[in-house]
């Protein structure tokens, strides 16, 4: 279970984070979700498709990393074998919290760090120090305060994206059934995408809305990510084969 303590640097001063990857760490996940601000860097390595919160009802979008729930298809001897890292990993036991302070003489709420004490990956004796012998950010911590504000900035004009996008019939369920050989075939269900022929078919007037909020980047960035099954696909079929090829000798 998840313990949140507000950081700081006397509390958590030897405080270090574990950056390798592996089942040990809850990295054995099936999909991630994926931020408007960092669409740019996924699709050029995930699929990104979109479902509906089971508790909210509203829409999210998530990166696909396999076809069951535990299979992440880019983790391999603690590796993660893309060049881009979704931000929802990255910013391992991070979050970001709010914290009413007195700022000009006003009570304002502010963005503040937070880390999970609980987490696998949080220790002393090993992994990327979160604060300088000093007391100052490590590195490490000013590159996780950066991941952290995208994530903040993505969730909030992803949230007016995905309404958008909804309202005008753009997100449209897909039909994710994949035959991988004469023995195997996947399926995931509950994924939409954006449907291409009534993107293509919308009016002027619409398209100027999508284009002026900013958001049709964003469906464009999302059906450019699509070729990227294909590379999911082809992994998934060479761990295949890899199992095929063991089991005669699990066998013996």
């Amino acid at each position: 279970m998840a313990r949140y303590e507000l950081l700081d640097n006397v509390t958590h001063k030897d405080l270090r984070v574990v950056t390798r990857f592996g089942r040990e760490f809850g990295d054995d996940i099936g999909m991630v979700p994926a931020f408007p601000s960092e669409y740019a860097e996924l699709q050029r390595e995930y699929p990104i498709f979109f479902r509906k919160d089971r508790d909210s009802g509203e829409w999210q979008s998530v990166a696909l990393l396999g076809f069951e729930q535990h299979e992440n298809l880019f983790l391999r001897d603690g590796r993660w074998n893309a060049a881009y890292l979704p931000g929802a990993v990255a910013k391992g036991p991070f979050l970001i919290g709010f914290q009413e302070q007195r700022i000009d003489g006003e009570l304002r709420m502010e963005p503040v760090m937070h880390v999970d004490l609980e987490h696998p990956r949080v220790g002393s004796s090993e992994g990327e120090a979160v604060f300088l012998p000093q007391g100052g950010q490590s590195p490490y911590l000013q590159h996780i305060a950066s991941v952290l504000r995208g994530i903040r900035d993505g969730a909030e004009f992803g949230k007016a994206m995905f309404a958008m996008f909804d309202s005008m019939g753009l997100v449209q369920p897909v039909d994710l059934d994949v035959r991988l050989d004469e023995k195997n075939r996947v399926s995931v269900s509950g994924l939409h995408g954006i449907d291409r022929e009534k993107l293509a078919a919308l009016d002027a007037a619409s398209l100027q809305r999508l284009n002026q909020a900013g958001y049709l980047e964003g469906a464009y960035l999302v059906l450019a990510s699509m070729h990227n099954m294909r590379r999911l696909m082809a992994e998934k079929q060479r761990r295949l084969r890899e199992q095929d090829a063991a089991a005669p000798e699990r066998a013996a």
